[in-house]
Formats: C-alpha cells, structure tokens, sequence
C-alpha cells in the first residue's frame, strides 16, 4: 500500500479515539486530534514535507509516530492500543449519538465492550441511569443495534466491490482454468448486490473444484460439486459465492445466462422459441433436430438473434432486445477525455494539484478541474477568497509546466441552508469551472432543498450541479429534491448534471440519467476523487452511464478541451 496524507490523517484520528476508549489524559486526545488537522489543514502532501514538526500542531512526539508509521507502513502505538482496548468497542462508534466519551463511559462504568454487552446493559436500564444518556438515548441506542443486526438482503455496490476484486485476484493465479467470468447483478453494475456469481471455463473441473475449495477466506462451504461450488465468505458480513464449473465450448452461454436479468432471459427464450429453438445455460438447441449450437462469445448469441452485442449493464428489459436490432453506440470509458471533480492538498484530498494533473495525464486523459470544497465546509478545510486566487497561482504553474494538458481552475461550492451560494457573482466570474452542491441541512423540506438548487441554477457562474440527490447507496437516502423539476432546470438554464462515479453515490442514478438524456440535459461523469485510487471510479461511473443508456455525446468529458472552454466561456 502507497501511504497518502488521508491514511495519516486517520492513523491520527484513530490513536485518538482509543486513547479517548481508554479514558486516557484529554490533553493527550487533543494533541493527536490538533495533529490530523493541522495534517488536514496543510496544503502540500507527504512527499512535500520533510519535517512534520514545522507544520504548527504536530509536536516531535507525533511527528516521530508519523515516521514510523511511513517508514514500517504500520504505527506501534497503534498496535499497543488495539491490545489495550477490546475490539468489540470501536464498531459501536458507527451508531448515531455514541461518540467516544460516551462509548468510554460504558466501558469502564459497564463494562460494556462489544454489541451484545451492549444490548444487555441496554435492556436492563443501567445505561440510562448513567449521566449523559438518559431513557430516550438508550432507546435509540437499542433500535440501532437491532437494525444493525437485520442485514439486508441486498448490499450496496460499494460494499460488494472489494470482496469481488480479492476473488477475481485469486482466480487469477489458480493454475486449472485459463478463463473465468464474474456474473450476474455484479456483472451488470446494479447498485446493490444480493450475492457473488462466477463462471469458470474448465477441462479439469475436479481438479477445479480442489482449487477453488483452497480459497482462504471460507467460512462454509455450502456445495462442493464439479459443475458448482457454492461457498460463504465473512468479510465483516456474510456473503454467498457461487462458482459454476463448464466445458470451454459452453463458457460463452453459460456467462450470458448467469448474467441475467431474469426478464432479458425471458424475453431472449421467446425469440428462441419464434425460431423454433430453445436457449438455456448450455446453448441454443434446435427444438427439431435435437442439436445444440454453442459460440465462442456473447456477441455471437445475440448475433443469431439478428441483435448487435448488448452490453450486461443494460440487460434488463427496458427495450434493448428491440433497440440492438440496429448498431446503438453507448459510452465506453475509453471515451472519457478528463475529469472534472476532483480534490486535491488545498482541501480534504491526499495528493498535490501536480500529482493528481500528472496521475490524471497517465491515465490519457487531456484536461481535469481542480475543485477543492469552499469555504462553508470548514471541516474539509473549505477554501476562502485569498486562498482561491493563491491557489489559481498554483495551478497556473503547473499549467506552464506541463505539455498536452489543462487544469481548469474551478470550486466546488456550497449552497448553504438559507438558499444563498458561499460565494458573490463577482468572485465566481475569476473562476473556470464552479460546481455547486448541497452538503448540510438534508432535513429541509423539499421546496426549501428546491429553492436551494434552483438558486444555483439560475446563477450564470454555475455550470455544474454535483451529486444532485444527496444520497450514499444504503446508508442514507439524500434530501428530498424533485429530480423532474430539476432536470428541466438544468435544460431551461444550460447547467450541468453530475454522475457522480463513486460506488458510494451514483449519483444522479441510471433512471434519472435516462430521463436527462431525453430532456438534453449536459451530464458529467466525475469520481470526485480525493486520493489516486479513487480516480478508478471513472470505469464504474461509465458502467453506470451505460445502464442509463448514455451516449457518448450526451457526456461533457469525452469533449475536447477546446470545446470545453467554450462551453464554460473561456477565452483562450
């Protein structure tokens, strides 16, 4: 793992919250917490930074913890404090309203020290008799660890993700099967996931099945067959994995059959049955003669159909099996040309301005937009006035520095509570690129929340309105926005709509991105990235983008730069 200024800031922030479990001297709390913001706070990245007690809140013995830290790529202090204090208590932090004081109280005073302990104390009504909780905490207390213990039957993308690539990594290096597939809704990027599917192309699937049985990660093995093994995998929640084992010459029909969706199926067997066949998992048998035809791929399935390839993210019955009758041209990822959310040191990101523009230009990409937070979020060290102009002056230089390639210079602003925008008109004017967004106060009503956008809109130095529901996939729902009303904004007023790629959001979702395609409204896939890997987001925005039937067109970041600063009235 390359270290970055984020993994720091939480290696501060999370000595602190064990010192704070262990009820440790507040004072000691305090300086590591003053370290990771002024870490925060600090405008260059690691590799700028060669004595982290210049930097005015990190004394020498925290600064000597960072070292560590970088050079073994792994804190002692930290591992001390991880044996000091039982691991059952840090989970309990995620449940609303238990911070570490309080989490720290019932550990000594109750000895609470994971959920069920929790719940026990919880149920008895000592912990209501502590000061500071109270009859009305303790309730919601209890109802959230209930919820917490209820695991939906379907997980958010996001979740599901790493858990896919560490499979995939494995399959990788097994050694009995050249060829292998991940399907279903995985396949076609739903945003939640109910389970794993993986087709594997085989000659040996005894030999296949031992390999399989060999991943580390088992928690139960729930079938262990040649043609199927089906296993369950704990990665902090349970999760179900099925491997379907096929002879080479069946791998292409069995991929499209487990890819789904059910109802694309359906539809795909009544064609088969017009032409007097039947498909299934192992090909398409002619209903007369008895004879099974297989292919080589999925393009040449939808071929006998008279289809073009339909790609698995739109696979779900909404008219493809009619569209594909003639050539559609989605949006690929290699269509992408730059990004334009992005953060860099200046506000809550990892890297400087000139490692994300050089990362950016390895990955072919001509331009991005530098859009740090403004200066409302003061907890993602928001930028103000001065701070914007002196970072223009950064970007500038780079700008010079660097051939083929362009930093738009551009904030992502805030929309405050009381429909204002964080900055003047006439401050706006001196940037490239203004993104405007919501990020406090998702209670208001929905005409205030409307009121709000709509305020953005209608300003002329707003091109771009990001994540514009609010929502984090199974986590929390966003504010309450009339997305009909706010698409036709966006055409009425020439402004911009954000997909935005990370796993967590996808947002606007594929529905709404179908309906602002209809309308002509400019989209913009972005990973508002805020570490290097988080500009990998850009394939699953892509795939998202595809789901919505998004054409390449349609997406202002496969345009050129020059066309670019046209739209966003720059002269050049």
């Amino acid at each position: 793992m390359t270290i970055n200024k984020k993994h720091v800031i939480k290696l501060l922030e999370e000595i602190a919250v064990y010192l704070e479990l262990k009820g440790e001297n507040p004072y000691r709390i305090t300086a590591y917490r003053r370290a990771a913001q002024a870490l925060e706070q600090d405008d260059h990245s690691l590799d700028e930074i060669d004595d982290f007690t210049k930097i005015k809140g990190i004394g020498e013995r925290t600064a000597a913890i960072i070292d560590d830290y970088l050079e073994n790529s792994e804190s002692e202090t930290l591992q001390q404090l991880q044996q000091e204090v039982p691991q059952g208590l840090v989970p309990l932090l995620d449940l609303p309203g238990l911070g570490g004081k309080k989490l720290s109280k019932l550990y000594q005073e109750l000895k609470v020290t994971d959920a069920a302990t929790l719940k026990e104390a919880l149920e008895s009504g000592e912990v209501e008799k502590l000061e500071g909780f109270g009859k009305k905490s303790a309730e919601k207390m209890l109802k959230a660890l209930e919820d917490a213990d209820s695991r939906p039957e379907r997980l958010p993308l996001a979740m599901m993700l790493p858990l896919a690539e560490k499979i995939e990594k494995y399959l990788q290096s097994c050694q009995t099967f050249d060829r292998y597939s991940i399907a279903g809704s995985m396949r076609r990027m739903k945003e939640t996931v109910k389970d794993l599917d993986f087709i594997i192309a085989s000659s040996d699937p005894a030999k296949t099945r031992d390999e399989l049985l060999e991943y580390s990660e088992i928690k139960d093995i729930v079938a262990s067959g040649e043609t199927k093994v089906s296993i369950v995998v704990d990665a902090g929640y349970e999760v179900g994995v099925d491997f379907r084992i096929v002879a080479p010459h069946e791998f292409a029909s069995t991929l499209q059959h487990f890819t789904g969706s059910k109802d694309h199926n359906v539809t795909l067997r009544q064609m088969a049955k017009e032409k007097n066949e039947k498909i299934s998992e192992y090909g398409i048998e002619n209903n007369e003669t008895g004879e099974v035809q297989t292919f080589e791929s999925e393009k040449e399935i939808y071929e006998h159909f008279g289809l073009h390839y339909i790609p698995p993210e739109v696979r779900e019955n909404y008219g493809e099996l009619d569209k594909f009758k003639e050539p559609v041209r989605l949006l690929e990822t290699s269509d992408i040309r730059g990004d334009l959310h992005m953060h860099s040191t200046w506000s809550d990101g990892a890297q400087s301005i000139k490692q994300m523009a050089e990362q950016s230009k390895d990955k072919g990409y001509q331009y991005i937009a530098i859009t740090d937070h403004s200066k409302y979020l003061r907890v993602a060290n928001g930028l103000n006035e001065n701070r914007l102009r002196k970072q223009r002056e950064e970007i500038d230089k780079v700008n010079s520095s660097m051939k083929d390639f362009h930093i738009f210079a551009g904030i992502e602003m805030d929309i405050l509570p009381d429909a204002s925008l964080d900055f003047e008109e006439e401050f706006l004017k001196e940037m490239d690129f203004v993104i405007a967004s919501i990020h406090s106060s998702f209670s208001q009503s929905q005409d205030k929340i409307m009121k709000r956008l709509e305020t953005a809109l209608e300003c002329p130095y707003v091109h771009m309105i990001a994540h514009p529901t609010g929502r984090l996939i199974g986590r929390r729902k966003g504010y309450d926005v009339d997305v009909n009303k706010l698409i036709t904004k966006a055409k009425e007023t020439g402004t911009i709509l954000e997909l935005n790629a990370n796993p967590n959001r996808l947002d606007l979702n594929y529905e709404w991105l179908m309906k602002a395609q209809e309308e002509g409204v400019d989209i913009a896939i972005n990973t508002d990235a805020h570490s290097y890997p988080m500009l990998d987001h850009m394939t699953i925005g892509a795939a998202t983008a595809r789901r919505g039937w998004l054409r390449k067109e349609t997406v202002i970041n496969t345009w050129t730069t020059k066309q670019l600063m046209k739209k966003f009235g720059i002269a050049k």
